[in-house]
């Protein structure tokens, strides 16, 4: 019994260095004892172990390059695609954004379907330019003191005599920071448009985004649809600018 245990110990110490043993290489051990020491090395408590001596195993390198290499390319992953420089949204506004669009959104580009420095500031033309789109739509509102906030729409905008869109329509401001007003469920107020307004959310009496027919005057309330807070700094704002992406 005495050999078979040597044989594991010399089995063991060659495997380690790979040299010539001596004498003091030797450890008898138990059969048993020497299979325990073999499973430990895939145990939690070998692990530990090297945490405290504060040995690096290569399980910590790789979980430590699996971590650094998402750090690295988290921002990249929600920076798409633009068909125009955006005149109102910086780089990390965009990717703020881009982690709150629908599902079906992803991937695709984003394409300046209008603006107001395009095609001016009319209503009418606003829905003209949404004629055969068929996916969400971004609007990006700028006030004269240089407020940025909007709307996504689960459709494109059009006229209609009763509210329209579903619960991925949502608000944003950066005014004073970045916030997202997500539908509540109160009620399915999400969208109107006439030829003399567009409005977003409802209840109590208010919109919580309200644009005239000239694109010029706007307002902004609380409401139930996505109890949001003022977008813009006052409730009565002017619009500056006006730029609306859709995905495709």
């Amino acid at each position: 019994m005495l050999s078979h245990h040597r044989l594991a110990s010399a089995s063991i110490a060659s495997h380690r260095w790979q040299q010539p043993l001596t004498y003091r290489d030797y450890l008898v051990v138990s059969v048993a004892e020497y299979h325990r020491r073999i499973d430990a090395l895939n145990t939690e408590e070998l692990r530990t172990l090297c945490r405290r001596l504060k040995i690096t195993t290569r399980e910590d390198i790789n979980s430590k390059q699996a971590t650094n290499i998402k750090t690295d390319l988290e921002p990249e992953a929600f920076r798409p695609n633009l068909s125009d420089p955006s005149q109102l949204l910086q780089v990390d506004q965009i990717e703020k954004l881009s982690k709150h669009l629908p599902p079906r959104t992803i991937g695709y580009p984003w394409t300046l379907a209008y603006s107001t420095a395009k095609h001016g500031m009319s209503l009418k033309t606003l829905y003209r330019t949404m004629l055969g789109l068929d996916t969400p739509v971004l609007m990006v509102v700028k006030d004269s003191d240089a407020q940025i906030f909007g709307a996504l729409a689960s459709e494109p905008f059009k006229v209609s005599d009763c509210f329209y869109g579903t619960g991925e329509t949502f608000l944003f401001t950066f005014c004073p920071e970045f916030q997202v007003f997500k539908w509540t469920g109160d009620n399915m107020f999400f969208i109107k448009g006439d030829m003399d307004s567009l409005a977003f959310g409802g209840g109590g009496g208010e919109f919580a985004l309200w644009l005239d027919g000239d694109l010029y005057h706007g307002r902004s309330h609380s409401c139930k649809t996505f109890e949001n807070t003022l977008l813009s700094k006052k409730e009565d704002f002017i619009v500056q600018d006006i730029e609306i992406w859709a995905f495709e």
